[in-house]
């Protein structure tokens, strides 16, 4: 997966990430005809193949496809925050399954990450795991999500632009590197960086 795009200094990373595609190989013709004669030694002709644009198609229906999934889950994230309703500095909570998350567990994690004053959040209870909805004011148009499964992610939306993942090695660090991180993406300090960064690009 990619990288995000910011302004200035980030809060530490304890445990990052990231998907690269492999160079595709190349592919050389190193056989010759032989009819007998003196171009025995030249190389046949090499006739054009449609596998790189067949490949570039792939590619660019495979990035379309991540693009509406990752807007598909914008807004997903939006209507569990509208649903959750929680006011400026408080959590919500939005149960998704029948079995519940237990509930005493899942109040540990609501007060492992204190939200500040300008920040609100949903915890959205999927029975096993549980993820972390954090947004500001206006609602949706920043979400930081952070899903409490085996490995930890986390992700972040700026309006309907995916800025940011980071993996963390367990669920210690990762509640610890949220807090860090919606400080830094919903503090008005943070925002106010995160524009000045964009005007200079």
């Amino acid at each position: 997966m990619s990288e995000d795009a910011k302004p200035g200094p980030d809060p530490e990373t304890e445990e990052a990430g990231e998907a690269a595609e492999g160079d595709d190989k190349a592919v050389k013709d190193r056989w010759w005809v032989d009819f007998g004669d003196k171009d025995r030694d030249k190389p046949a002709p090499v006739i054009p193949s449609a596998a790189p644009v067949g490949d570039r198609f792939y590619r660019s229906a495979k990035g379309f496809e991540q693009e509406a999934a990752r807007k598909r889950l914008t807004d997903s994230n939006l209507n569990l925050l509208i649903e959750a309703n929680p006011a400026e500095g408080e959590w919500g909570y939005v149960q998704l399954s029948e079995k519940r998350f237990p509930a005493a567990e899942a109040e540990r994690i609501r007060a492992a990450v204190e939200l500040p004053s300008y920040a609100r959040g949903a915890l959205i209870d999927s029975g096993r795991t549980v993820r972390l909805l954090v947004t500001g004011t206006p609602i949706g148009e920043r979400i930081l999500e952070l899903a409490l499964t085996k490995e930890p992610s986390f992700d972040c939306w700026i309006g309907d632009e995916w800025v940011r993942e980071r993996l963390f090695k367990d669920r210690k660090r990762a509640l610890r590197g949220f807090r860090q991180l919606i400080e830094h993406y919903l503090s008005p300090e943070g925002i106010a960086e995160w524009e000045s960064g964009r005007a200079r690009v």
